[in-house]
């Protein structure tokens, strides 16, 4: 086998994310690239430390950049190539600065949601409304909706974890219509032969007629369909997430915002709102899908608790 099907075929083995097998198969053909299309196997640290000095000496890459590269390649020798090199993630592992999230306010969120229209608008208020990660919205499947529990089960997300959260009630009306214009897709799909939408792990083979079940259709599809290049079958895929990221780009200007406002600053507003709202962190740290609670507490930084609550002796003047 050639070097990166042995990659993706061990990235798979351990069922990793799709975006983790992306990413590490650029790595390592930048590896590659790099050192002249060389053999990885007949490089190794010192080819290693040479490749991430150059990331972050002359393409000056942040360290979270270098750390994945790093990772990427670790992976490729310990698991691809069966030569470990431990020295190098104890000597070169760049140290991640701690920087706070961009938060907006309640009004900021409100002309932002205001200024948007369409889907793009509904998965921009289930970020907010619900603390959900892009593309946990846009992989949302029918089924995953529960109106009468007013819940959203989220299957299979970051980290490979299942989680359920909170659906708010301002969604709910635009978010049933949304679902009945996904019923009606669906059928006109069906009638032309289509219909079919890509099922996790094996359950197209445990399940063979489960990809034209309704309750399996994306939330919000994409508008077009695609032939699946493997089984020549024609898909519907789910909107691609560049549509709500210039969507809200756009909004975040015409709302006359400075800050660097992202999709996944919705995410940090609706944390930071429920702390400032009285909930507990633990909660808090439940709806947002965290493993650790310390990932949690950096939204206690616009609190006015500690030394934040603290008056100025200026202000006593």
């Amino acid at each position: 086998m050639k070097l990166m099907d042995r990659l993706r075929e061990q990235v798979r083995l351990r069922h990793l994310s799709i975006r983790t097998e992306e990413a590490y198969s650029g790595w390592v053909r930048r590896y590659i690239v790099y050192h002249g299309k060389r053999n990885p196997d007949q490089m190794g640290e010192v080819e290693i430390r040479e490749f991430l000095s150059f990331l972050a000496v002359q393409r000056n890459v942040a360290a979270s950049t270098q750390n994945q590269a790093l990772a990427a390649l670790l992976f490729l020798y310990r698991e691809v190539l069966g030569r470990p090199v431990e020295v190098v993630e104890l000597a070169i592992r760049a140290r991640r600065p701690e920087r706070l999230p961009v938060v907006l306010t309640r009004d900021e969120v409100r002309r932002v949601l205001d200024a948007m229209s369409g889907a793009s608008s509904l998965v921009a208020r289930l970020l907010y409304g619900s603390g959900l990660r892009l593309t946990e919205a846009l992989e949302l499947r029918i089924k995953d909706i529960d109106f009468d529990r007013g819940e959203i089960r989220l299957r299979d997300g970051k980290g490979r974890k299942d989680r359920v959260t909170m659906l708010s009630v301002s969604v709910q009306k635009p978010l049933r219509a949304q679902l009945q214009f996904v019923r009606q897709l669906h059928e006109m799909d069906l009638a032309k032969g289509g219909g079919r939408v890509v099922l996790p792990d094996a359950l197209s083979r445990k399940y063979p007629n489960a990809d034209r079940e309704l309750g399996w259709q994306w939330v919000f599809p994409a508008t077009t369909c695609y032939v699946e290049t493997e089984t020549g079958i024609r898909r519907r895929h789910h909107l691609h997430e560049t549509v709500v990221q210039r969507s809200i780009k756009e909004a975040v200007r015409a709302a006359g915002i400075s800050k660097p406002a992202s999709c996944h600053t919705l995410r940090h507003s609706f944390a930071t709102h429920l702390l400032e709202a009285g909930y507990d962190i633990r909660t808090v740290q439940e709806l947002l899908g965290h493993r650790d609670v310390r990932t949690t507490m950096i939204y206690t930084h616009v609190l006015n608790k500690g030394g934040r609550g603290v008056q100025s002796p200026a202000d006593r003047l």
